[in-house]
C-alpha cells in the first residue's frame, strides 16, 4: 500500500507537488459590479467572513481554459448569457495551507495555477440559479450578490487573497 503523497511533518515536501490547473471567472454586470457567491459549506470549514468568491474550478484533461471557464460558470451559477471581455495575461498561482494539502487535497497538489477570464453578464438576474445547479451538479454556493471589485480580496480566504488582488487589477478597466 502506497503512503500519502504529502507528509505534513515534512513541509518541504510541498516543493515536489504540482499545481492544479484551474480557471476563474469574473462575471461583470452592466453596472460594472462583479458576481460573488458565498461558499456552500455544511461542514463549517470556511470562516464565514471569508466565504465569498468568484466562480472557479478545475480544467479537465485536454480541455481549453476558455471552455473550462464557460463550463465552470454554468455548472456553478447556471449562467450562459455572457460575452467574453478579457483574458488575464498571466496564470496566477497560490499555495494551499499545509492542513488543506494534507486533508482536503489528499496530498496531490500544492495549490492552484489559475487562468482568469472576465465575462459580461448579458442576462437577467433570474437566470442565476445556485441552489439547483444544472445537469445534476452539486451546489457550491448558498448565496450570491453583486459586489464592487475592489472589495473582493477582503471577502476571500486569506491564502487566495493575492490572486484576487491580481485579478482585480487585471480587470480594473472593466469594473467600477
Amino acid at each position: 500500500m502506497q503512503g500519502p503523497l504529502f507528509d505534513p511533518a515534512r513541509p518541504d515536501a510541498i516543493n515536489g507537488l504540482p499545481y492544479r490547473p484551474c480557471v476563474g471567472v469574473m462575471l461583470i454586470n452592466r453596472d460594472g459590479l462583479v458576481w460573488a457567491g458565498r461558499r456552500h459549506d455544511g461542514h463549517g470549514k470556511v470562516d464565514p467572513g471569508f466565504a465569498w468568491q468568484m466562480p472557479q474550478g478545475g480544467i479537465d484533461p485536454g480541455e481549453d481554459p476558455l471552455e473550462a471557464a464557460r463550463r465552470e460558470l454554468f455548472e456553478e451559477t447556471s449562467v450562459a448569457s455572457t460575452t467574453l471581455l478579457a483574458e488575464a495575461p498571466d496564470w496566477f498561482l497560490y499555495d494551499y495551507p499545509l492542513d488543506v494539502i494534507a486533508t482536503a487535497r489528499r496530498g496531490k497538489f500544492r495549490g492552484q495555477a489559475q487562468k482568469w477570464f472576465a465575462f459580461r453578464f448579458e442576462g437577467d438576474d433570474s437566470e442565476i440559479n445556485i441552489l439547483t445547479p444544472p445537469d445534476g451538479h452539486s451546489q457550491e454556493f448558498s448565496d450570491w450578490r453583486w459586489e464592487e471589485a475592489h472589495r473582493l480580496p477582503g471577502l476571500i480566504v486569506p491564502f487566495k487573497r493575492q490572486v484576487y488582488e491580481e485579478v482585480v487589477t487585471a480587470f480594473a478597466h472593466l469594473t467600477r
